[in-house]
Parts: structure tokens; sequence; C-alpha cells
């Protein structure tokens, strides 16, 4: 009789589902929201230099000074783009005989920089959701991966039950045909009867009278 394996074989590993797919996707998507964000970062850097030049030139500061000079540098960088587009407006002369006046250019440049800097940041909150439903993909398809194992391996268990089951009916009734034969009385073979001289069989003898 062929033997039955006591306990159900070892389940197949978890496949891999696009793992190295999922992979390329992700380092892509980290590159592409690393460099969002640093023109996220220096979109904002740009937004305070025009903030503080408007400041500076509504309220007549002194040129000479060295923080003054350090702005207004960095402002020409930022409004390389932007001049000649609007004249300014003069306001009059500061207490320190510099000319106070209204640069619109320097507005409609922060205008532009934020609009910029707000679909810049809608780029980097899709690239974050893309990421996180990446994330959330691959999750699914392991749990998946680990659902199939599951009742791979409960179909084998009861595939296991079920041939152990009919082993143990087959030797029960093996067992219960060999305790039939051996209770069976033997067969007991009847004594020859000679034949007579003339080849008949004689009758047997009559029982005794009483």
């Amino acid at each position: 009789m062929s033997q039955v394996p006591s306990s159900p074989a070892a389940p197949p590993p978890i496949p891999e589902v696009e793992v190295e797919e999922h992979k390329v996707q992700r380092f892509a998507l980290w590159i592409a929201k690393g460099v969002t964000w640093l023109l996220l970062a220096y979109l904002v850097i740009v937004q305070i230099i025009l903030f503080l030049g408007f400041l500076l030139h509504l309220f007549g500061a002194n040129p000479s000074s060295s923080f003054v000079q350090w702005a207004y540098r960095n402002l020409e960088s930022a409004m390389r783009p932007f001049r000649g587009i609007f004249q300014p407006i003069e306001l009059g002369t500061a207490g320190n005989d510099v000319p106070a006046t209204l640069e619109t250019s320097i507005i409609f440049a922060m205008v532009v920089y934020g609009i910029l800097a707000l679909v810049v940041s809608a780029a980097v909150n899709w690239l974050s959701d893309r990421i996180n439903r990446l994330d959330a993909q691959e999750q699914r398809e392991r749990a998946w991966a680990m659902r199939e194992r599951e009742l791979q391996a409960l179909s084998d268990r009861a595939a296991i039950a079920r041939a152990e089951q009919a082993a143990a009916t087959g030797a029960a009734a093996a067992a219960a045909a060999t305790a039939v034969a051996d209770a069976s009385p033997a067969s007991v073979p009847a004594s020859p009867v000679a034949p007579t001289a003339s080849g008949q069989v004689p009758p047997p003898p009559a029982p005794p009278q009483p």
C-alpha cells in the first residue's frame, strides 16, 4: 500500500510581482520629486528676494549699505527677464535723500514666479501621490500573493486529509475481510464407501433399534 505523507508540503515562495519595474518607477519618481523640490525652493528664495527688493525700493533704502547692495545684486539676477516691462513710479524722496519708487516690474515678476511656484508645488504633490499609489499597489499585490499561497496550502492539506481517510477506510475493510475469513468453519471431506462386488454402493446401515 502506498505511503501517505503525514504533513503538507512546504508552500511555494511568494512570487515577486513586477518588483524590478516597481523599483525603477519608484526611483524615477523620487528623482523627479527631488528635482521639483529644488526648483520649488529656488522659486521661494526668488520670491523672498523680490519682496525684499520691492520693500527696499519702496522705502528708499540707502544703496551704500552692504546689505542693500547684496539684495540689489540678487534682485538684478531675478529681474533680468522682466526689466523694461513697466516703468517705476516715483513716490518722492526718503529721509536720506534717496528716491522712493514703486517697482511695478517687481510686482509683475512676483506674480509670475508665484504662478510657477504653484505649478511646481502641484507637481510635487502629484509625484508624492504617485509614489504612495505605487507603494499601495505593491502592498496589494504582495497581500494577494500571500493569500494565494495560503489557499494553496489549505488545498494541499485537504487533499492529504482525504487521502489519509481513504487509506484508513481501505485498511479497515481489509482487516474486516481477514477477520471474517478466519472465523468461517473448515469443510470436512466425507469418508469414501467401498463399492460391492457387483459395483454397487451398499446402502448405509440402518440405525439401531431401541
